[in-house]
């Protein structure tokens, strides 16, 4: 019978739960800055045509001024989700080797190191004055050692190094540094099959005077741009997604990390939430814990961006529809749906690239039935 109240999280680490789920809180309140960003009726950034014959030119003039709380929330999640890792370790720390003087409580860390050698330095320090626990060939010791980005061929990708790459420099300098950029762009022409299938941009940050496009005069190619926000992992020319970044590490911290160093084994199951309740006491913290949800803020925060799109774009299908309704009618029906209710009603349409009439046919009914499901809702809506 599977465990459902995560029997696996000893008592003294139900605080670990708390500071992930303050984390994804964190994430979240960057989400809706993002969300108000990116879908601001302006735009994020703005085109022009510029003459440069025999060709014309798409250039940037413009770029909307990124909010300063974005780089600074998403400075404190990566902060929140590098003490989730510190915190669980000084108290494992301290439930085998008992209260810490001063000197073997400075010892306590997570590094992050790239070479297996320097990890066995670092051991080789704590013999001294760190707690036993930390000694080199300790189960704890050993359990450190597996999280280590050494362990991976692609050392400098690995999410703990970068969590610690983002978070010394946003303690010691900067906050993180973000910009928008362009994430991928296709030809409406050359519509891609997927997302998977969009060739990759250059990952660097969008200028006033970048040229997106070039054609030759008199000569017009509608283009499909997906512009995002970017975080610069520091001392690196790299600029990935913001919101997938800390995806990643989030997910890793909270579902490999954490599990690991706690029990020493493959992560158990059920996995810890991404979020819970910490804004109210629990007389029963575990049973707290149980009913939160593994759904992260970046997650939603991709739903929600998808379910933005799937929006504006179904009011102009569904307004060709024969006998359809106005616009407004058909926005306001969508926006009583959630987001999850919008993404499944077009997840039933399927691409029609083969032009099979069975396909299209259904596809019609598909959008029929939303055309009825918003002739419905009219009727029921308060005058």
């Amino acid at each position: 019978m599977e465990d459902l109240t995560h029997e696996w999280l000893p008592d003294h680490q139900l605080g670990v739960a708390a500071t992930l789920s303050h984390a994804d809180e964190l994430v979240g309140q960057l989400a809706d800055v993002l969300f108000a960003y990116q879908t601001h009726a302006d735009g994020t950034l703005e085109l022009v045509e510029q003459l440069v014959f025999p060709n014309t030119r798409t250039v940037v003039a413009h770029v909307a001024p990124l909010p300063r709380k974005i780089p600074l929330l998403a400075a404190d999640a990566l902060v929140a989700l590098r003490a989730a890792l510190e915190h669980a370790l000084f108290a494992e720390v301290e439930f085998r080797d008992g209260a810490l003087e001063t000197k073997s409580a400075r010892m306590v860390e997570i590094p992050a190191f790239r070479r297996a050698e320097d990890f066995k330095s670092w051991g080789k320090r704590r013999v001294k004055n760190g707690p036993v626990s930390l000694h080199p060939g300790s189960g704890l010791s050993k359990r450190i050692e597996g999280l280590q980005p050494f362990n991976r061929r692609d050392a400098h990708n690995h999410p703990l190094a970068r969590l610690v790459l983002h978070t010394n420099h946003a303690k010691h300098r900067t906050p993180a540094v973000t910009a928008v950029r362009i994430a991928a762009m296709y030809r409406e022409d050359q519509r891609p099959r997927s997302v998977h299938s969009l060739p990759q941009r250059p990952e660097v940050p969008l200028r006033v005077g970048d040229v997106i496009a070039e054609t030759a005069v008199g000569t017009r190619v509608p283009v499909t741009l997906f512009p995002t926000v970017g975080i610069n992992r520091p001392g690196t020319d790299r600029w990935p997604v913001l919101m997938q970044e800390l995806d990643e590490i989030s997910h890793w911290v909270r579902t490999q990390a954490v599990p690991r160093l706690v029990t020493g084994t493959e992560p158990p199951r059920p996995e810890l939430p991404a979020r819970f309740e910490i804004a109210a006491g629990h007389v029963d913290e575990r049973l707290a814990i149980t009913a939160g949800s593994t759904t992260s803020a970046a997650e939603r925060h991709k739903r929600r961006l998808s379910a933005a799109s799937v929006r504006g774009d179904m009011v102009d299908t569904l307004g060709q529809m024969d006998g359809s309704l106005s616009a407004d009618h058909i926005a306001a029906w969508l926006d009583h749906l959630t987001d999850e209710e919008v993404l499944d009603r077009v997840s039933r349409l399927k691409p029609t690239r083969s032009q099979s009439p069975n396909r299209v046919q259904r596809n019609f009914g598909v959008l029929r039935d939303m055309c009825d499901e918003a002739v419905a809702f009219g009727r029921e809506r308060p005058r």
